[in-house]
């Protein structure tokens, strides 16, 4: 699976704490393989987010990301629940 990076996504994973950074490398590896296993809790959004899905990082924290191909997805943003907003 390919995985392309908005730059508000590149922006806001330098922002987070190392532990955060470790836990999402551990999970992109895990959403590569399936994105939607149990443990990521691979959801979709309620509208206005039309087309968009999240999933967990840990209680806290999501990535919020797009299908854009058949082997293809686009990490939009990565947060709190704020990154909704």
């Amino acid at each position: 699976m390919k995985i392309l990076y908005h730059s508000r996504f590149l922006k806001q994973f330098k922002k987070l704490p190392k532990d955060l950074q470790l836990i999402f490398s551990k999970k992109e590896s895990i959403f590569r393989s399936n994105p939607f296993i149990k443990s990521l809790e691979t959801h979709k959004l309620h509208p206005p987010f039309v087309n968009t899905w999240a999933f967990s990082l840990n209680k806290k924290y999501r990535v919020a990301f797009d299908f854009v191909g058949e082997d293809m997805v686009l990490f939009h943003a990565i947060g709190t629940h704020d990154i909704y907003k």
